[in-house]
């Protein structure tokens, strides 16, 4: 894939980041956040991409400037993302990065999971009191 014209990343040909949707062309802005609603790094995709396939993607451009010297650092201490996210290769891409993370597990995941009984596996973890400040990154955008 190559990449685009758009200064913020993301975009389509020729870096265009309309995409259509049920209500006409938009834009998504996919983008991490601290507690404090501070961005760390942003992707702007057409509006009929869906947010799970920008995750992995956010991650990378992921950056925390030190306070002296050295490079910035690379990964979170932990994150917290929408059951859009909640698929293997996201858990599996923060399990090898050793991201802990709070991400709520789809109905129809844990059904197959209960269906499957002892082959099943494990349920992941899921720390709500993390994830009940998810909204944080809401609020950037505002």
């Amino acid at each position: 894939m190559a990449e685009s014209a758009c200064p913020l990343g993301g975009g389509g040909a020729g870096g265009e980041v309309l995409g259509r949707s049920r209500s006409g062309f938009i834009t998504k802005l996919h983008l991490s956040a601290d507690g404090r609603c501070r961005p760390f790094s942003l992707i702007v995709a057409p509006g009929q991409r869906a947010d799970c396939a920008q995750f992995i993607a956010v991650l990378e451009k992921f950056r925390v400037p030190r306070t002296g010297l050295g490079r910035p650092r690379k990964k979170p201490d932990s994150l917290a993302a929408g059951r859009a996210c909640s698929n293997g290769p996201v858990r599996e891409y923060l399990r090898r990065r050793g991201i802990r993370h709070a991400i709520p597990v789809k109905s129809d995941s844990q059904a197959a999971r209960r269906r499957k009984g002892a082959r099943g596996g494990r349920p992941p973890g899921f720390d709500e009191d993390r994830y009940k400040k998810r909204n944080t990154v809401e609020r950037v955008a505002s």
